[in-house]
């Protein structure tokens, strides 16, 4: 099957609490709507600091979530000097520290930050079209070449995408709406 590649930039998702804290408010404005309904990039940018290191200008994702993580690629953790584990978003289980910078205030969370791994969001649909079920890993081609494996991930309302982050797609020669096929593994 087809998809569409997205690439996946530093981002943060804040609860409730944590946006009032670093914000004042719970209010996130719409900077652009993302393809996965409902979610958006927000006008909001934080700040990142771990042992003195800084990222500055993180992106905040909305809309607000039951939990506070931070997504970042692997560059960006060489800046902070951690290595967070690669999850699934919402997985948290074992993950990192990581102080979030706002306008109004600091956030020092004692997990949370987490490396994105690859994913493909597929509808409901399309995952029994194609009989594949959630956590699933597939085989994932470019031009009829393997590059590399991806979970599938159940997003239900959602946009069939395959999500990298950017050291994957300089690594890959991937880019924002470029095409890949995915195949179960061994098929």
């Amino acid at each position: 099957m087809i998809v569409p590649v997205g690439i996946s930039r530093r981002h943060v998702h804040l609860d409730n609490d944590t946006c009032i804290k670093l914000f004042g408010s719970t209010e996130m404005p719409v900077r652009n709507p993302l393809n996965q309904p409902g979610q958006y990039a927000s006008t909001l940018t934080v700040d990142l600091e771990w042992n003195g290191k800084i990222v500055e200008h993180v992106r905040v994702v909305g809309p607000i979530r039951k939990y506070n993580q931070v997504e970042l690629s692997e560059e960006e953790c060489n800046i902070l000097g951690v290595n967070p584990p690669a999850r699934q978003s919402g997985d948290l289980d074992d993950s990192l520290p990581i102080n979030i910078i706002g306008p109004k205030g600091k956030a020092c969370l004692s997990k949370g930050l987490i490396k994105a791994e690859r994913h493909i969001h597929l509808t409901p649909e399309t995952m029994k079209e194609q009989n594949l079920e959630n956590k699933e890993s597939v085989e994932v081609y470019h031009n009829n070449k393997y590059i590399f494996n991806a979970i599938i991930k159940l997003s239900d309302p959602g946009f069939n995408e395959l999500h990298i982050d950017t050291v994957e797609e300089k690594e890959y020669d991937l880019h924002q709406k470029d095409v890949v096929e995915f195949r179960k593994c061994g098929k």
